[in-house]
This record gives structure tokens, sequence and C-alpha cells, in this order.
């Protein structure tokens, strides 16, 4: 893969972090504003939480990073050490975080891999198989979740949907299957037959009008193939760690807005089923946010979401979830990179 690292050093900069807070913070003003229920009263009874669901909140936030440290670290057969893998979950939560959600930081991810010290087709393998793996979770859990809750799993009622009609599943449709078609055709190039995805490559830019993309195509073929090499002939306790790595960070991730919620009122084994259910359909919704990190985008569907469960506090819990979930890996990734920038750049030189 021929870096452009013009590209790379415009996603992995420190002021990125002030165009998701924007974004934010114009979606929770204009909630804040055209919402007659919602007053500075209601938004302060946010400090009425429950202080022992508030701990296992956290706790689930410390064990879904460490889960996602573990995996990466797995996946490299330790090469890489536990600081770097570190280094690396960071970065690319950040990268992830500063990019659109439809986009993802999979480039950047690559490059950080390749600059801690792995080969460029491992790291290539290596991000491409975690995004197999995540997507093949949600492909997985969003039937069984709807499945489970009668369909319940879909808000049937309120503003996004009186706004919308009845066109949320299908945004919800429209996700998986972008999602499904996305994680089948990475599957097929990189596990089962990357030289015939190589050979589509080539086919395909033979047309006169993508004829210039041709050698770009040639060189991406041949990185395939190089990646899949890399994941040959794994033994079977390799891939039990990472697939089970895989489920046990997205359960983690998901028990988050269970615990959270729990807080501030009382959920019955059917409603902890149900939040967690949405919180998976909420996210392949949220896949395709043209924001960076679905930045307002998270907060709009969360009023809709959650809303049943938490009345008043609605509005003051999105802010406190998206303060717990996202901004952490905005603002250690802002105070990381620059070390890291130092450390790869100007003591090791350029790679």
């Amino acid at each position: 893969m021929d870096f452009n690292k013009k590209e790379i050093f415009k996603t992995l900069n420190p002021n990125k972090v002030w165009i998701p807070m924007a974004l934010s913070l114009g979606i929770v003003l204009y909630i804040f504003f055209s919402d007659p229920n919602i007053t500075t009263t209601s938004l302060g009874r946010i400090f009425e939480a429950a202080w022992m669901p508030i701990f296992i909140t956290f706790l689930f936030i410390f064990i879904r990073g460490a889960g996602y440290v573990y995996r990466i670290k797995t996946l490299s057969i330790d090469e890489l050490s536990w600081t770097d893998s570190i280094y690396v979950i960071v970065l690319w939560e950040f990268a992830s975080a500063v990019t659109p959600s439809v986009v993802g930081g999979t480039a950047v991810a690559v490059y950080i891999l390749f600059k801690q010290g792995l080969p460029f087709g491992k790291a290539l393998a290596f991000v491409m198989l975690t995004a197999i793996l995540d997507n093949l979770f949600f492909l997985v859990s969003a039937p069984l979740a709807i499945f489970l809750t009668d369909g319940q799993a879909f808000p049937a009622d309120g503003n996004m949907q009186s706004r919308l009609g009845n066109s949320l599943p299908y945004f919800f449709y429209l996700s998986y299957g972008l999602i499904a078609f996305y994680t089948l055709v990475m599957s097929y190039a990189l596990l089962i037959r990357p030289r015939t995805a190589k050979w589509v490559l080539i086919k395909v830019t033979g047309l006169r009008f993508l004829k210039k993309w041709r050698n770009d195509a040639i060189v991406q073929g041949d990185e395939l193939i190089l990646a899949s090499k890399q994941l040959k002939n794994k033994v079977s306790t390799y891939w039990y760690k990472i697939i089970g790595a895989t489920i046990f960070v997205w359960l983690a991730r998901y028990l988050i807005l269970n615990t959270l919620i729990t807080a501030y009122t009382d959920l019955s084994f059917a409603d902890h089923m149900l939040v967690f259910a949405r919180s998976i359909i909420m996210w392949i919704l949220m896949l395709i946010s043209p924001t960076p990190g679905s930045s307002g985008t998270a907060e709009y569907f969360f009023q809709e979401f959650y809303q049943p469960f938490l009345g008043e506090y609605t509005f003051g819990v999105s802010i406190f979830w998206r303060l717990l979930s996202y901004y952490p890996y905005l603002l250690l990734g802002a105070l990381i990179l620059p070390k890291w920038i130092r450390r790869k750049f100007f003591k090791q030189g350029k790679k």
C-alpha cells in the first residue's frame, strides 16, 4: 500500500478533536432548545445516579479497553508488546472517532500497526480480520435481538418515528445489507480466494473509464494475497482466542448502557434484554453515519431509543454516555499522539 502520509496525518491530528465536539454540541443544543420538556433542572438530575451501577459502568469501560488490547496482541501472536498494543488501540480508536463512521479508520489502523514494527502484510491482514469479526458479530446478533424482543428493538413511538414515519427499520436494513455485503466481499478476498479477488480487480479496471486505476488494482491485489498468506495455517486456538475476544469486547461495550441506565431506573430482566437489543440496532444505524465518530447522530438516536426507559433523565444520560464512551478516546488520542509521533518519526527516523 502506498500510504498517503499527508492524508494519514490529516487524520492523526490532535486538532481533529474539535470537529466531532462541535457537531455533538450542535445536536445537543438543538435537542435542548427544541424540546420544551428539557430544562436545566431536568438536566441537573443526572447527578441523582446510584453509584454502584456507575462503578460497574466504569468497570465495563475498562474491560472493553482491556479486551481490545488483548485481541490486538493475540492477533499479532505477541509481536506487539502490551505497551505497543495500548498505543495501537488508543490511536486506532482516535482515528475512528475523528473520521465518519461509514469510512472508519482502516487505512490509518494499518499504518499505525506498520509503524509499530509489523510487516505490511500482517498489518493489513490483522486490520481486515478485525473488521470481519466485528461485522460478523453485528450480523449475527442483530437478527437475534429483533427476534428475542419480538421486534421491539425498534422504537415504536417517539419524535423520530413521527419525523421519519416508519422508515427507521429501512435505514437499519440498508445499513445491515451494506455491512453484510462488505463482510462477504472482505471474507472471500482475504480468507478464501485472494487471487480471484485480484483477478476481478484487474478485469474491472480493464474497462475504458476505469483504466487509470489498473496499476493500483494490481498493487492492491498483490497486497491482498500477501495479507491472506499471514493467516494461513493458524492453529485453532488462535481463532478461538480472537473470536472469543471479539464477542467479549462487544458484550462489554453494549452492557455499558445497561448499567448506566440502571443507575437511574430499575430494569426488569425483559427491560435489560430490550436495552441490550436496542444498543445493537442503534450501533448498526450509527455505522452509516456521515459524521466523525457518529457525532450528533449518536445523541440524536439515543433520545428515541431510550426515552421510554429514562423519561426526564434521557437528555442528561445521553450526554453522560458519550462523555464515558466516546470522548475519552478523543482526549487520550490527542494526548498520546504527539508522543507517539516523536517516538516513531524523530527517534527511529522515517519508515
